[in-house]
């Protein structure tokens, strides 16, 4: 199929390693790929030694979330209040991951696949280093030093933006964990076990409404760009990002206060 031929090739092209471990944001409309052979192609890539990963966030279980404000927009007090009964608790092994697309679903969703136990911010993995990378993520560190995203750092991970931009780019929230001076934390709360058992809990203000800014400062020497199927697409190295990504926001962010 030319479309599986040309995404193995543009993996080739861009860097992606062999026995990696590889955390991937996407969008697949207009590929022509299904997010299935997208899935084989990475894997196939990665081979038997690698380990991919994708962000299996839940917004949807939570009533701090934008994405629940933008839910109950117009509602009334009554109907909030009914919605937020009903809304299910995260279950592991069962909790879709919609807003993260047909990519992180699909591996989510794979015989085999692991996933972290945050009921809000969780990561899916297939391969050999995914019990390891995924275990212990704290309850209450979404995505900081007690959360896969820091054992991702360590392993010296790789990302790829495959027709997303830097906007997506969850690891730059461990920079803002890393941030001198650290940022302000906010309440959370979500339902965990039980329909209406819902905890609370104090953690980062997660920001990332200038990750797009944060990529187009990044220096061209720690990302390789291509194309594919009409959309750039980048892959680079965890570290690096993280460690500018820091420097850049506690410098970036003091002058914007």
């Amino acid at each position: 199929m030319a479309e599986t031929a040309e995404l193995r090739g543009m993996l080739a092209a861009i860097g992606i390693r062999p026995g990696g471990v590889l955390m991937v944001h996407s969008s697949l409309h207009g590929t022509g790929l299904s997010p299935t052979e997208v899935r084989n192609v990475l894997l196939d890539t990665l081979g038997p030694e690698g380990t991919l990963v994708v962000p299996a966030f839940t917004p949807e279980n939570s009533d701090t979330s934008p994405a629940y404000h933008r839910r109950t927009e117009g509602m009334t007090e009554r109907e909030r209040a009914e919605l937020r009964a009903s809304m299910p608790p995260f279950e592991p092994n069962a909790t879709p991951c919609p807003a993260m697309g047909a990519l992180a679903e699909c591996v989510r969703t794979t015989p085999g696949a692991v996933r972290s136990a945050h009921p809000q911010t969780s990561f899916a993995a297939i391969g050999r280093r995914a019990e390891e990378l995924l275990d212990g993520h704290d309850p209450y560190c979404h995505l900081g030093e007690r959360s896969p995203m820091a054992a991702l750092y360590q392993a010296d991970a790789q990302v790829l933006l495959l027709r997303v931009g830097f906007e997506v780019c969850t690891a730059f929230h461990l920079a803002e964990y890393r941030m001198s001076p650290p940022p302000p934390t906010r309440t959370y709360r979500c339902v965990v076990e039980d329909k209406g058992n819902w905890i609370e809990y104090r953690d980062l203000s997660l920001y990332d409404g200038d990750f797009g800014v944060i990529g187009a400062r990044l220096p061209h020497a720690l990302f390789a760009e291509r194309e594919f199927a009409g959309k750039p697409t980048f892959a680079f190295g965890m570290r690096d990002a993280v460690d500018t990504a820091q420097h850049l926001m506690s410098g970036y962010r003091s002058e914007m206060t």
